[in-house]
């Protein structure tokens, strides 16, 4: 039996890995998010009812499992304490369950004012970020001034600290920006209320993680972004802040790299992006209107429209070596019913895959043709029951990754799945 299983996306997100965590915590003791902030959205739907998180584990909404936010996580307190009041207003009980690392990053209400500036001031030139400040307070975590966890729930030690890096933001807001600066008092108040909110679930994550494989426990460690976002190996610039591939699971969570059994790739049956930079797969012609229709493609963080298109064997077989991924995930197959015909990427015309975004703009995808099913998958949950046609899909994607595809969802509920092999089991 595997203990620790990664989930991740191997594409620019949206993959529904909020979906597939919530299904395999069935088998999970406990669920730990560990890179990214609230710039994310898993988007689960249960009974037909949604629930869309940002910070707050997948696995919550399963009775008696753990949930972790750890050390890699940059985490806006307010965004955190209002996920937790909805989810409780709901009937989740979240504070008994959820663990929060004191080593992770604050995002401050500076790095959010920065943030937005900045984008602002790109013009036609802006990346397409959340301006949430997840960057700002990456950028202050490297730089070794940011304000941690710990130091939110130590008054003292946050005034110090405070007063030292909002000085050095404000000059930046005031006088390259040309905007007003923040109110010490303010974001200080304001800090310690958040603090007083949250201080009863601030634990030492990494060593509770490690009690728990002592104790044989099953953990499931949960991404956020995609494969195409990271910070190293995505479209650069137009990347997260983040490195979102599963060694940060084990960076941003405290765990080692040999406690990690299984990484399960999660992928769409097409393509899609959220915000700026390349897509060499994208469509502009009725076959992309149909995909975003068809799979209600609009971002659960932002409600941005998704940028839509032909699944980018490249790009997913690139995903699948950096990651070590396992076995594939592939969601929405469903979206694709009503194609006659199908296309998947297979070629770049050139040998070396993209470093930069400007590299990724003078490529031209070459397609494999594949004939469409025409009928419903929908709620399929027997392999048998498939359309050979999309059978044939599921080879492609397997023969060129080179991983086999061990879970396959038809639809948005949790039951909508076809399972060949149960990662947790």
């Amino acid at each position: 039996m595997k203990k620790t299983v990664v989930v991740l996306g191997t594409q620019w997100g949206d993959e529904g890995k909020g979906k597939i965590v919530d299904l395999l915590t069935e088998n999970a003791d406990a669920v730990v998010r560990y890179q990214g902030g609230h710039n994310a959205g898993h988007t689960l739907i249960i009974n037909d009812e949604k629930t869309v998180l940002h910070l707050i584990p997948s696995g919550i909404l399963r009775p008696g499992v753990k949930c972790y936010i750890g050390n890699g996580v940059v985490i806006e307190p307010s965004a955190l304490i209002k996920e937790i009041k909805q989810l409780e207003a709901s009937g989740v009980d979240v504070q008994s369950r959820l663990f929060i690392s004191k080593s992770a990053p604050v995002i401050m209400p500076y790095h959010i004012t920065l943030d937005q500036l900045r984008e602002q001031a790109k013009g036609k030139d802006a990346i397409g970020t959340t301006g949430r400040g997840i960057g700002p307070a990456y950028e202050d975590k490297v730089a070794r001034r940011g304000i941690r966890i710990g130091d939110l729930i130590d008054s003292k030690l946050l005034k110090d600290k405070l007063q030292t890096v909002l000085a050095y933001h404000n000059f930046v807001i005031e006088h390259y920006h040309n905007s007003e600066p923040l109110s010490f008092d303010e974001v200080y108040q304001s800090a310690l209320q958040q603090a007083d909110f949250i201080k009863g679930m601030c634990s030492d994550v990494t060593g509770q993680l490690h009690q728990q494989l002592e104790n044989g426990d099953q953990l499931l460690m949960e991404g956020a972004q995609g494969t195409l976002l990271d910070i190293d190996h995505g479209t650069y610039p137009f990347v997260t802040s983040s490195n979102t591939t599963s060694g940060s699971a084990a960076a941003g969570s405290g765990l080692g790299a040999t406690h990690i059994d299984y990484v399960l790739g999660i992928t769409k049956a097409y393509t899609t992006r959220v915000g700026g930079g390349p897509f060499p797969t994208e469509l502009f012609d009725e076959d992309g209107i149909e995909l975003a229709k068809r799979g209600v493609e609009f971002g659960a963080t932002t409600g941005r429209a998704r940028r839509c298109g032909w699944l980018d064997l490249v790009a997913l077989k690139r995903a699948v070596q950096v990651n070590g991924v396992t076995g594939l995930c592939v969601t929405k197959l469903d979206v694709l019913d009503t194609f006659k015909t199908i296309k998947v990427c297979t070629g770049y015309g050139q040998n070396d895959f993209p470093g930069a975004a400007s590299e990724f703009e003078q490529i031209k995808p070459e397609y494999q043709k594949l004939t469409g099913w025409l009928s419903s998958t929908k709620g399929i949950t027997d392999m048998s029951a498939l359309p050979i046609e999309a059978k044939r899909l599921i080879e492609v994607i397997e023969k060129y990754t080179g991983v086999p595809v061990h879970i396959i969802s038809t639809g948005p509920d949790r039951s909508e799945n076809i399972i060949i092999k149960n990662p947790m089991q």
